[in-house]
């Protein structure tokens, strides 16, 4: 076991634990932001999940950053939403 592998899996850890906070938020408000926010750490938490434990060589983890892309869109598009509602 390596540096890098010991790292990785505290990363995916902490996604996890941050996914896991939100989930809490979105229980007690109902809040569609938090529920954004938790779905996009759990996405988060998997994809650095897959690049600790699938050795995928530099070349070929594109696709696994997909993974990454979708998460981002999920909070920024919660964030438009969650801005446009209190507006208006």
């Amino acid at each position: 076991m390596t540096l890098y592998d010991f790292l990785s899996g505290a990363i995916a850890f902490g996604y996890l634990v941050c996914a896991l906070f939100f989930l809490r938020f979105w229980r007690r408000t109902r809040d569609e932001l938090f529920l954004s926010f938790a779905l996009a750490f759990g996405l988060l938490g998997i994809g650095q999940t897959i690049l600790a434990l699938a050795n995928i060589q530099d070349e070929e983890r594109g696709s696994v950053y997909l993974i990454r892309l979708v998460a981002f869109l999920l909070i920024l598009v919660a964030i438009i939403r969650k801005n446009r509602s209190t507006q208006a």
